[in-house]
This record gives structure tokens, sequence and C-alpha cells, in this order.
């Protein structure tokens, strides 16, 4: 603060002489004036001339200052000296006088600064006229303008100082709280989440106090979903490997060679399970740090990516005799998009479908376009009850009674890739009463989010 203050300093210094040279030169003009007024009252027309009476008191008055040197002048209309003093200077320029209206300017006469008083005055209206002026030095006005500044800067000198010192007093206490409450914080363990004690915090600072409260609430649930999610994933790992491990030692004992082969058969399934476990646990993890800064949105035609997608699926689908379908439309349906995680939704959707729909079953990819994209994958498969669809998104859950392997990962993928491309996803029963409807509502390429 005393940077700012110092700047000021030197401004507030020349404000108050300019403002104590006004104040100064005020009465001193009243008094010029009224010599200018009162020598205009002594001009006369004698004898056909104009002449000044000035009686000798008179020009001893004027004349008579202890501090200042005094001036005066007059002159008729052709310049002639009529009284006082020679060397003043006429007025000239911007300073031309004006009739019966006393006017000041500032002058120099022998390298000393005058103040100056004058004005035209006529003798006989509109045919004689004379300039008046009366002038002084001005040693008295800047000493009056000397006794203002000091009145008022030295006062000063004293406050600034004192102000200082004030501040400072009050800045420390001021911030005392506040490095309170920074030394709890670098006292905190790392791994301390819990919310800072708002009453304890300045006034001011609650609301950040509040604020960073509830970023340490979100991120305290983040590291617990994420340890879960660890916790949940050590646990979904350790079934097929266990398995893996079993069938091996099996067939390391087995001398049949039909029964050697089935146990091969079964460790190719078990792996077969783990590495689609892995591979769905690699996509929500890629799923939940995608950015765009990572994954940089483009332009993405829905439609076109799921008639791709559903011919994909087709050997899938035949091999199961289930009739795979797709309803398309002519419309535009581009949305902002990652080609690859728009891939791995379809993929998913595609795959829960087809496992847990039955035989001889029908499953249906349509791209609805409109307002926003509606992309919707729809079976009349074995369906899940209206009271467990609200859990269906969670990582690891499986509807019960169905026997259809499965990770319990795809639906969270979906929901994970879905949130990152701001769309809504949805589960609702079978058009039909039969089945299941996964619902996406994408916003349309373009369209500004908030």
């Amino acid at each position: 603060m005393l940077a700012p203050l110092l700047l000021l300093w030197p401004i507030s210094i020349a404000a108050t002489h300019l403002v104590a040279n006004d104040i100064a030169n005020e009465p001193y003009d009243q008094a010029l004036a009224e010599s200018v007024g009162a020598i205009s009252r002594l001009v006369r027309v004698i004898d056909g001339k104009v002449t000044v009476t000035l009686p000798p008191s008179a020009r001893t008055i004027l004349h008579a200052d202890e501090q200042d040197e005094l001036y005066f002048q007059v002159r008729n209309s052709q310049g002639r000296l009529l009284a006082g003093d020679d060397q003043l200077p006429a007025p000239s320029g911007d300073n031309e006088p004006v009739i019966s209206e006393v006017r000041f300017r500032d002058e120099q006469l022998a390298g000393e600064p005058l103040r100056v008083a004058y004005k035209v005055h006529e003798v006989e209206a509109g045919q004689r006229w004379v300039v008046i002026q009366v002038a002084e030095t001005r040693h008295k006005r800047e000493a009056l303008t000397s006794r203002i500044i000091s009145g008022v800067l030295l006062p000063q000198f004293a406050i600034i100082p004192l102000a200082v010192v004030l501040v400072w007093f009050g800045l420390s206490r001021g911030l005392r709280p506040l490095s309170r409450l920074r030394e709890r914080m670098a006292t905190r363990r790392p791994g301390d989440l819990s919310p800072i004690e708002i009453r304890r915090a300045p006034e001011e600072l609650q609301p950040m106090v509040h604020s960073f409260n509830e970023v340490m609430a979100r991120l305290e649930e983040n590291l617990q979903a994420q340890q879960r999610f660890i916790a949940d994933a050590a646990h979904q790992m350790k079934t097929p490997v266990t398995g893996l491990r079993m069938q091996a030692e099996l067939a390391a004992r087995e001398t049949d060679p039909v029964q050697l082969r089935r146990s091969v058969e079964q460790i190719a399934q078990a792996a077969e399970r783990a590495g689609h476990l892995i591979t769905q646990l690699l996509t929500l993890a890629r799923a939940e740090s995608s950015h765009e800064k990572l994954h940089r949105f483009e332009s993405v035609d829905l439609e076109g990516l799921a008639r791709e997608a559903t011919l994909d699926w087709l050997p899938a689908a035949q091999a199961k005799r289930i009739d795979l379908g797709f309803e398309g439309s002519e419309w535009p349906s581009a949305i902002d998009g990652v080609p690859l995680l728009l891939g791995e939704l379809l993929k998913n959707l595609l795959d829960n479908a087809i496992k847990y729909t039955p035989a001889g079953g029908r499953v249906t990819v349509r791209v609805v376009p409109g307002e926003h994209i509606v992309l919707e994958v729809e079976d009349d498969g074995v369906g899940v009850a209206e009271d467990d669809r609200d859990r269906i998104f969670e990582r690891f859950y499986r509807v019960l009674g169905t026997d259809a392997d499965g990770s319990g990962l795809g639906l969270a993928i979906c929901r994970e890739i879905a949130e990152l491309h701001r769309a809504a996803i949805s589960f609702l029963g079978g058009s039909n009463g039969r089945g299941s409807r996964v619902v996406v509502v994408f916003p349309r390429a373009g369209t500004t989010h908030s």
C-alpha cells in the first residue's frame, strides 16, 4: 500500500498548490479591483481634456506596502500615459480589456512576477475612454500560499505514517484467521479429506471454505467409488483366474485324452471370459478418463455408425438364430462425438441384447432423428424387472435368474460414454410388453451445451 501512497503524494502536493494559489489570489485580487474602481472615479474631463485628478495622498496610499511593490497606470484611447507608471506593460492579445469589467492577468516586470487588474473606463459614453491598470508583486500571495500549503501538508506528514501503522496493524489482525487456516491446511495429513470447520473461518472466507468443502466431499466420493471399483474388479478377476488355475491343475493330472481335451476347452473358455472382463475394465477406465483434450470430438454420422455396428454383429445373431434388424431414416443424424467410444457403446448394447435374447428372438437397432438424435436398441428377450432398472447401470450388477455369461460392466460403460457425450441414457421395457429397450438421446451436432 506504500507504493500508491508515494505515487499520490506529489499529485496531492500539486493539487494543494493550485487550490492554495486560487485561495490566496481571491482577497488580493479584490483589493486590486477596488483600487481600479477608486482610480476610475478620479478621471475627469477638464477643458475638453481627459485628466486624472490624483492628490498626493492617494499616490502615497497606492504605493504604500511593506511587502509588495504597487504600480498603477492610466492611458487614454490613443495610448498616451495620463498618470502612473510608464513601465507597466499594456494588455494585448487575449488580455484585451473590456468596458466596465475588471479583468486580471499575470505579467513580468524586470524579472519579477506581477498580478495586474485592469479595465476600460468610459469617460464620456461612446466618445472617450481610458485604460486603468493597477498591479502589485506577488510576495504576499506567495507567503499566503506557503502558509496554506504548510497548514495542509504538515498534518499529512504525521497522518500518513500513522495510517500506515494502523493499516499494517489492521491487516495483520484481519489476516491472522487466514494464516491460522493456512496452517491448519498445511498440517493436514495427505489423505485427510474431512471438511474444514466453517465457524472458525473469517466471515469473508466462509463462502470459499464452503465451496472448498463441497469439492473435498466430491473428491471423497470419487475416491471411495474408485476404491469400490478396484475391490470389485479384483474380486471379479479372481473368479476366472481361480477357474483357470483349477482347470490347469486338473488337466495336468488328467491321463484320459477325452477328459484332457474337455479340460483344455474349459481353460480356453475361462481365458476368454477373463480376457473379455479385462477388455471391459480397460474400456470403462478409458471412458471415465476421456476428455475433449484426449479424445477430440468430431462430427459423426450416428446412423452410419449404428448400421455398420449392426452388420458386424450379424454373424453372432445368426449363430443364435436371432433376427437382427436395423431401422434408419433419410434425415441427417450427425452428432459431436468420439467415433471409437461411440463404437464401444453400440458394441456393448448389441452384445447385451443378443446375449440376453433367447434363440429365435428379435433384436432391432434404430436411429430416430429430430430435435435430438435418438438411438434405440430393443430386444424381446428376458427383460428386466421394473424394480431392478434403476440399478442396471451399476458396475458389476447382473440380473438374477439368467445363465448368460457377463461381467456386469457393459451398461456401466454405456452410461460413462453417454455422459461424456452429454447424452441421456435410460433402460425401458420393450414396446410389445416383452424384453427391454435401451434409449440414448444425443444432442445434435453443433449444439451449444451449458
